[in-house]
């Protein structure tokens, strides 16, 4: 299908904007700023290329002077810079908390929490959403679609519905009933296919080509996956503009691991940070882990898998970005690993008992898979470590409801109660 004419490329540039063209990340080649994925030449995924010049424009100053969202760092971002333009439920500038009680119960020195549970649809898919459907808006385009595991389909209803646009979101069937009831609200079409989410996926790359409409994960994903950047971004300007020393992050897609690498790489070189030397370590379910597995095995093929797992948000068995990963995570002396289901419930426990966070599945996987490097020597105990909780346990109360209940149930009565024990320090 032939884009129409006012949607095939992005309107006369500002002169903020950074961003100059769309790049191959494999080849190279170079293309203009439009809704397209794919190098033509290799059939490798593109991504946005930027004007150094323009981003060293960019200062500390800058930065903090901005809004206490995202857009802060627009200056960095491929879209926004007229506010005006702006698809936004100021997602962004989540709080990082530090987490010296699950520290202590790891045997670690310093450790954070980046909490993106605190984001307007309780997951880090607004700061994506946010960034794609402003530059879908910018394009000329009235409708915005995706193919997503939950969270993603809920944030680009909400932001449709506040800008006004029509959103079509495309779920697989067996999707945890939170996340339907949270998408549907919005009052956009939810379709519920009879498959997983890679079949999802694949029926929306088919009707890309067939509707003239944004697919936030497809057709305008370079623009969606630099919104990732800033969970980069925020953690080294709420550090005191450092970066940590090592990071854990849940993989689906892998999009968000790398775009945190791209984002430190960024910041040091733009002279916003000491680039100092860091560590990004992956985590994946079990069931779902064929970057973890293609890591163990030392390959940089990444075999696709079928998903099985609870952690359903992480449930893409065919990453893009899979790759892409490995290098990152090989590159700077990380690790990517995985663990079972009964380990994410575990890490969803003790990530709530000790500080007092809800996370979702995902965020289960983040935790058990610390664990688990730092059982296995892989993550030093004593060198600063920021997780990312990626989502709201809310989101996800399936896998703990055989087992979270009352402590007791008993008659309303003080002798009752004390019966029970409930009294005692």
């Amino acid at each position: 299908m032939t884009l129409a004419p006012e949607r095939a490329s992005l309107p006369s540039a500002e002169a903020a904007n950074p961003a100059v063209s769309l790049s191959c990340r494999h080849c190279g080649a170079t293309y203009p700023l439009s809704p397209t994925h794919v190098c033509i030449e290799c059939f490798a995924p593109l991504e946005i290329a930027y004007d150094e010049d323009r981003l060293r424009t960019v200062t500390r100053e800058s930065i903090e002077a901005g809004p206490r969202n995202l857009w802060r760092y627009v200056g960095l971002l491929p879209a926004g810079h007229v506010a005006e333009r702006r698809v936004s439920l100021d997602a962004g500038w989540t709080p990082l908390r530090p987490a010296p009680r699950l520290a202590a119960a790891l045997g670690m020195r310093t450790l954070w929490v980046k909490d993106d549970s605190a984001n307007p649809t309780h997951s880090f898919k607004d700061r994506v959403v946010s960034v794609a459907l402003t530059a879908a808006r910018e394009l000329g385009f009235t409708t915005v679609a995706c193919a997503s595991t939950g969270n993603l389909a809920q944030s680009v209803a909400a932001h449709a519905a506040s800008a006004g646009l029509r959103s079509v979101v495309l779920v697989p069937h067996d999707l945890e009933a939170g996340k339907t009831v949270s998408t549907a609200v919005y009052g956009g079409a939810l379709v519920a296919i009879k498959g997983n989410y890679d079949d999802v996926n694949r029926l929306c790359s088919e009707l890309a080509g067939e509707y003239e409409w944004a697919f936030v994960n497809v057709n305008v994903r370079p623009f969606y996956a630099e919104g990732s950047k800033t969970l980069g971004y925020e953690v080294a300007e709420q550090l005191g503009w450092r970066l940590p020393g090592q990071v854990v992050i849940p993989i689906a897609s892998g999009s968000l691991l790398t775009k945190v690498d791209k984002a430190f790489g960024e910041l040091g070189r733009l002279g916003l940070v000491e680039p100092t030397p860091y560590k990004v370590f992956g985590a994946q379910a079990a069931g779902c882990n064929p970057v973890a597995s293609a890591f163990a095995r030392g390959v940089d093929t990444v075999a696709p898998v079928k998903p099985s797992t609870i952690a359903k948000s992480l449930s893409i068995g065919n990453p893009a970005d899979g790759p892409y990963a490995l290098d990152v995570a090989r590159r700077t002396g990380g690790a990517i690993t995985d663990v079972t289901d009964e380990q994410i419930v575990d890490g969803i426990r003790l990530l709530a008992r000790t500080e007092g966070i809800f996370g979702e599945t995902a965020g289960g996987v983040t935790v058990a898979c610390l664990r688990r490097l730092l059982d296995e020597g892989r993550l030093d105990p004593d060198v600063e470590t920021v997780i990312y909780n990626t989502g709201d346990g809310l989101k996800t109360l399936d896998p703990l409801v055989s087992t979270g209940g009352p402590t007791a149930t008993i008659p309303p009565s003080l002798s009752a109660f004390e019966a029970a024990g409930l009294g005692d320090d």
